[in-house]
């Protein structure tokens, strides 16, 4: 399993990062993202502490563990300035907080993610064509969720997703031991939005891809 949106006590999740690395190991996953929560009060404090990740994952054998972000409830009109922010300060990667219906996230923050050039769009609800395409056009890795609330929209995610040809990626958003999944558990996640089994198999091909990127 390869899972890139995760939560530890750096934001709001249960685990310690390297506790997280280890349950995940068990769980069978061969590469996990930390994406902790941040926005313009909390990103250097949270880069100062998960990046030492890089440093210290390593002693857990047969995981790979990557240091990223998730922008989160922040003002639209901040993404651009955060993205770059993140990036300056060594965050592998950056995901974004997308307009999930189960939460009251800014209308405009799809768009602005896109635009900014993140990496995943993370739960992204009601997401338009439009924004899908301009995903699409980006590169961007447009998020089948996990979890639950951010899940509700997984269908329309993935019909539109599909329908445009936009690259997607399964994510659980763990907050707790408990959310992490095996590979089994994210086939069923992924029928269950409407597709296939093969399209799970390319939804991590996809975040691979992006870890290749990130890590050179």
């Amino acid at each position: 399993m390869i899972d890139l949106h995760t939560h530890t006590l750096l934001s709001d999740g249960e685990l310690l990062p390297m506790e997280l690395a280890r349950r995940a190991k068990v769980k069978g996953y061969t590469i996990l993202g930390i994406s902790d929560h941040v926005d313009m009060t909390t990103i250097e404090n949270v880069a100062a502490s998960i990046l030492k990740i890089q440093k210290y994952a390593e002693l857990h054998e047969g995981i790979t563990v990557i240091p990223g972000c998730e922008l989160t409830h922040c003002p639209a009109r901040q993404i651009g300035e955060l993205t770059a922010l993140a990036r300056k300060l060594g965050f592998a990667y950056v995901v974004v907080h997308g307009e999930t219906i189960a939460e009251p996230v800014e209308k405009g923050t799809n768009a602005a993610a896109i635009e900014a050039g993140v990496d995943i769009l993370a739960h992204p609800g009601l997401i338009t064509e439009k924004e899908v395409e301009d995903a699409r056009n980006r590169g961007i890795l447009l998020e089948i969720s996990a979890r639950k609330g951010h899940s509700l929209t997984n269908g329309h995610v993935a019909r539109v997703a599909r329908s445009l040809g936009a690259r997607l990626v399964l994510n659980t958003d763990s907050h707790s031991p408990s959310d992490l999944i095996t590979d089994e558990e994210g086939m069923r996640i992924v029928q269950g939005a409407g597709l296939t089994v093969g399209d799970f198999a390319e939804m991590q091909k996809n975040a691979r891809a992006l870890v290749r990127k990130i890590t050179g």
